[in-house]
Parts: structure tokens; sequence; C-alpha cells
């Protein structure tokens, strides 16, 4: 940047740009076209913006020609089409005929009719269950860098600390980075916002007012988000055990020696999980919310020295609705007093033993019919797994223990976030191994055992013909995944965050990834996941898989099911439902009560929720698991017997040889 005169306050003071890169610039509020979908661009002023690309201009041309016609035949300005329904309508057009196939459901008649535009839209008797949404406790009110991921490059983004780089290619700040590769997404652009509707580059704020009922991320602006602006019915609040524990004093972050170590880090704890929903479904007067308990596995979390057994804690203090776990978390504890590490599903030694204390306690079903529902973050794990590199580590979230712990635990549903897609947050790798260009990861393709070969989704084809009993082993280099030789009908995908990367800008690899869950999983084995809110709320996310399709010539090439409406109604709640015992029924839902939320003294200042979410994440003094109430009546017995010291009888009944 040179030293030249900028004027105090203006934007040329802030912006990182040299005088001949401004020279090149000019304010974005100038942009001739305003659309509702970005055709164009725009930077913070802390990196130089790429030029419009080819697509870009046919796309917005496009636009043009349609808003020209249609805003003359309305009789409004261009102005005021493009901020209609219409206006949306032309952008979900032009993306249509400029890529030359359907990814959007969309009609002309939309164009002028906005009861035509609901017509197309996400219908009115939608039941929505989301399976993944997120709330941060409000002693926690720092930048979130999720959020920035999808709101682009801009103040909130910066506030969280994700600033595009000072190099090429100036983008996402996993574009390029993280075992992604770089370059630009389907759009043309190397850090597209993904939902331009409801966060703009500068709003909402990121984090919000540090407030219980204002922050952005805390419980008041949970109810707002999730219940009043979207079409949400119900929702499960879940939980993250993947933080690092910063010694008292300072220090190098690093693993937890014990649960209380684990807590402290976390954003929220499976206990304030627990007093979120309990508060929302009291407020409510209906089942909004549930609540997820954490996977904590290995020997040393069975006699914590505040807790003892933290599973079975989990379940006398919280009545959790199903399990959330983190292989890429360290959150294993092999013994006590040792760093927890990471871990996989099918380790008999660490894991097994916790599937145990679950599966004893099912009596629990009859009043949380998702206490077996073991819901497992697996892929957006790009870091440790770099193209070409080792493909066999489940610790960070490939599936290759999903063959032995679905076939041991029958029993349990496995609820696979993420659908296991292993890019974190920019599917450029994905595209490029769909279309086989340079730099493709082989093979680009994996063939199942009837000998249909598919373009090879890292992580999430694998799962899916897994899932299917379809895998062979070896398909996939490096997995030491074995055969899957029948349909383990126990296996669900959930689509948290990995629809919300990629409907919007990597709009074929989307059609790819739901096609194959679709063609050997089925309708009934999908289940949606907002992973709000990072993503502000889900109502964006619920209309974008209403209108979306798998474009002709994608489904009859590689033999998908067409994304029809009756599945996308299961995908978007009737499964959940079933998983966990609700009914899929819109009116049972439809109450006034949370719009009351505001005003209630428990989410201010000093009140009850606004204390629980402050506190150190767990209810104060702490009563531990009890060893004998979770044990059947004779090991109550036994217990009994043995504190008393009564002898074991060595007498025997029958007959004996006395003779020699």
């Amino acid at each position: 940047m040179t030293t030249s005169e900028r004027l105090p306050g203006s934007r040329e003071e802030d912006a990182w740009l040299s005088d001949e890169q401004l020279e090149r610039c000019g304010p974005a509020e100038q942009e001739p076209f305003q659309g509702p979908v970005p055709t164009r661009m725009i930077s913070n002023g802390e990196y130089m913006p790429h030029p419009q690309t080819a697509k870009q201009k046919q796309v917005e041309a496009r636009v043009k020609e349609l808003a020209d016609k249609a805003s003359k035949k309305l009789g409004i300005t261009r102005r005021q089409f493009l901020a209609s329904s219409g206006g949306l309508a032309a952008s979900f057009l032009a993306i249509n005929e400029v890529f030359d196939r359907k990814f959007f459901d969309v009609s002309q008649i939309e164009l002028f009719e906005p009861a035509a535009a609901a017509e197309h839209g996400a219908p009115k008797d939608l039941f929505v269950f989301d399976d993944q949404t997120h709330i941060v406790r409000s002693s926690t009110n720092t930048p979130q860098g999720l959020r920035a991921l999808a709101q682009g490059p801009g103040s909130a983004s910066t506030a969280a600390g994700f600033t595009p780089a000072t190099t090429p290619p100036f983008g996402n700040p996993f574009n390029g980075r993280g075992g992604n590769p770089a370059g630009v997404d389907e759009l043309g652009g190397t850090w597209t916002r993904w939902n331009p509707r409801e966060l703009g580059a500068d709003f909402p704020p990121n984090p919000g007012p540090p407030t219980t009922v204002e922050g952005e991320f805390h419980l008041g602006q949970y109810i707002n988000r999730m219940y009043l602006q979207s079409q949400t019915s119900v929702s499960i609040i879940s939980n993250a055990n993947i933080a690092l524990f910063t010694p008292p004093g300072g220090g190098t972050p690093g693993p937890a020696r014990n649960i209380q170590q684990s807590l402290e880090a976390q954003i929220l704890t499976g206990w304030q999980t627990s007093q979120c929903r309990d508060y929302i479904n009291a407020l409510a007067g209906s089942t909004r919310a549930l609540a997820h308990a954490q996977v904590y596995p290995g020997e040393g979390n069975t006699v914590d020295p505040l807790f003892h057994d933290y599973t079975q804690w989990q379940i006398e203090n919280m009545q959790p609705d199903s399990w959330k776990g983190y292989n890429v978390a360290l959150a294993a504890s092999a013994a006590p007093d040792t760093p927890f590490t990471r871990w996989r599903l099918d380790d008999e030694v660490i894991a097994y033993p916790t599937y145990e204390i679950i599966a004893r306690n099912k009596r629990q079903l009859k009043k949380h019919p998702g206490f077996f529902n073991i819901c497992i973050h697996k892929g957006l794990s790009a870091n440790e797994t770099q193209p070409g590199g080792a493909n066999n580590t489940p610790e960070w979230g490939n599936p290759d223990d999903m063959v032995k712990v679905a076939t041991d635990w029958p029993d349990f549903n496995w609820i696979i976030y993420h659908a296991c897609l292993r890019p974190s947050f920019w599917d450029l790798q994905a595209l490029i191994d769909i279309l086989n260009r340079p730099g493709a990861m082989p093979p680009t393709q994996l063939r199942d055992s009837d000998g249909h070969a598919v373009p090879n989704i890292r992580w999430a084809t694998q799962l899916a013909q897994i899932a299917a009993g379809k895998y062979v082993a070896g398909a996939e280099p490096t997995s030491k995944s074995p055969s899957s030789r029948r349909r383990l009908r126990n296996i669900y995908a959930e689509l948290g965050t990995t629809m919300a990367s990629m409907i919007v800008t990597f709009p074929t690899v989307w059609s790819h990834l739901i096609g194959q869950l679709l063609y050997y999983m089925g309708p009934d084995k999908i289940v949606f996941g907002s992973d709000s809110l990072w993503y502000g709320g889900p109502q964006w996310q619920i209309e974008a898989l209403w209108r979306s399709r798998i474009p002709d010539d994608i489904a009859d090439r590689w033999h998908y099911p067409q994304l029809t409406e009756r599945a996308k109604r299961k995908i978007l709640g009737e499964n959940s439902a079933r998983l966990y015992g609700l009914s899929s029924s819109v009116d049972k839902y439809d109450d006034g009560r949370l719009r009351k939320y505001t005003r209630d003294p428990s989410l201010q200042a000093g009140g009850r929720m606004d204390t629980v979410l402050r506190g150190p994440g767990y209810p104060v003094p702490v009563v531990p698991a009890d060893p004998i109430r979770h044990k059947d009546r004779f090991d109550k017995v036994k217990a009994w017997m043995d504190d008393l010291k009564v002898g074991r009888s060595n007498e025997r009944k029958g007959f004996m040889r006395i003779d020699t």
C-alpha cells in the first residue's frame, strides 16, 4: 500500500489495497446490477476481487433479460421486481439455463405470480425435524468461524479471524488449505456466500450482543430463528466435545485428562443442552426440542474423579433423547488421568463398554424412544487426510469402522452426521473427482459388488455402499474396511453442513451426493440437519432442499432415483420423527407461546437459564453416578451380601464317589 492521502473514516483508509488496485475497483453499492443472487465477487478491501467470470456474466445477462420483460408486464421497475419473489425465480431460472441443467424447481409463471412461487416453495403442511442444531453457552460470546464460512468476506468473517489470504486464491479459508485444492466453485467464486438472502457479508453480526436473549448464537436467538422464523417443528440440540483444555494460568491447550476439564472448554455441555431442551418445551407447551448426551468412551471415563461413570451420570441427570459422538474428538480415556485421545467406533476395548452401559439402560426407551440413536460426526476432516494420503483412519472420520460396529450392535441406529463427506467446507476436490479433471484422486469411481460404478465422493460414497451391503473390500485404496455383504438397515446418513456447503456453490456435487444416498440407502435412511445456528436460521436450507432436483442427465447417466416430493418429506422430517417416536403432524407443534420468550425473566441477566448457561456446565455440587443404581436387582442383592461379608456356600448337592 502506498502512503497517499486517504480521507479519514473512508473505506479507502481501511482498505489493504494499493492505490493502483483501488483505481481498478469501485464501490460495491454502485454496482449497476443488484440481483438477489450475487453475480460477481465483492471484496471488503482486504483483497483484490476477481473479475466477473464468464458464467457469472451469462447468469447476470439472463436475469436482466427476464427481469426487464417481467417488470414491464407487471408495470413496476426492475429494482422492485428483483426485490420480489419473482426476482429470486429469475435467478433460479438463469442458473438452470446457463448451466443447462435443472438444479432448481422453478417455473416461468413465478416471475409474475407470487402465489406460484409459494406453490413451488416449501408447503405449509411440511413437517421439519432438524436433526442437528447448536447453541453457544452465554458465557461464551466470541465470533464463530463457521458463520464466517457461510457469510463470505466482510466484517463478520474478519471478526471471526477469517480473513482472505493475501496470496491466491484470496478466498474461503478452506480453499486450498487443509487437504482441499485451490480454485473456484461452480459459480466462479473463491468464497461465495452460501446464503445471500439471509446472511449478508456484514449481517447478522458475529457474534451479536453478549446476552442470553439477543446473542446471535445464544438461547434467545435460537428460539427466534429455529421456531419463529422457519418451518422447523422439532429440533435436536447437539453438542461437541472436541475442545482442548487450557491449563490454569495459561499455557498451550491440549487434551483433557478428566471430564471436568473437557466440559470447561466446550461451547455447550450435555447438561446445559438438556436444560435448554426442558426450558424450550416448557415454554412452548409441547415437544419442540430434544437433547443429545455426549459419548465419552474408555475405562477412565467410567471412574472419573468427579462424575464416576460419566455415561451413567448423564443418563441419571439429563434423561438424554439420543447420543452424539465425535471420533475426531479427544474424548476417549483409556485409563484414569491419562490424556484423552481420538477413537474408533469398532474398538472393543475403548468403545464397546460404553455401548454396554447405554444398552443396559434400555428402560429409557419407554420415555425416550431415540435413546438407542447413536449420532456420530464423521467427515469434514480433510486436515489429516490429504489427497493421495492414508484413507484408513476412522479416528479422523472415515467409515472403515462401520461394517463391524453396525453388525455387532444391531439394536442401535447409527446416524452418521455430515453423510461422512471427507472435504472440509470446500467441495472442489469432490467436483474434480466427479468430472475426472486434472488433480483427481484415483479411483474417480467406486464400483460396488453388483458391478455398478458411481463417482467416488470420498468417504460418502463408501458409506452409502457399506450401508447397502455392496461395498467391496479394497475398492477404496488403503481402506481397511471389510466388504459389506448384507444391507445394514441401522445406518443412516445426515446432511448437516454437507448440504449447506454445496447446494449453492457446488450443485453438481450435491446432485451426485443425494443421488448416491437415494440409490444405495433409499429415502427412508436420510435425515435432514441444518447445523444452525452456524449458518443462520435453517429456513434457507429447508427451501433449497425442497426446490432441489437432480438434473436428468446426471440421474440417467448414473441411475440415480429422482428427489421426489415424497422423498423430500421423509428426509426433512418424517424419518427422524420415526426414529424418535414423535408424530409428524404439523398442527401439534403450531403454538404461539414461544413468541413470548423475549419477556421471560429466566433469560434475563441473573435469570435461571442465564445462570445455567454462564455456569460451569454441570450442577453444583455434583452428585456422582451411583454405581449400584443402574444395576439389576440381583446386582444390588449381591452388593448388599458383599457388604455384610456373607461368604460363598461351598456345599454341593447330588452324589459323589466314596469308594477308592
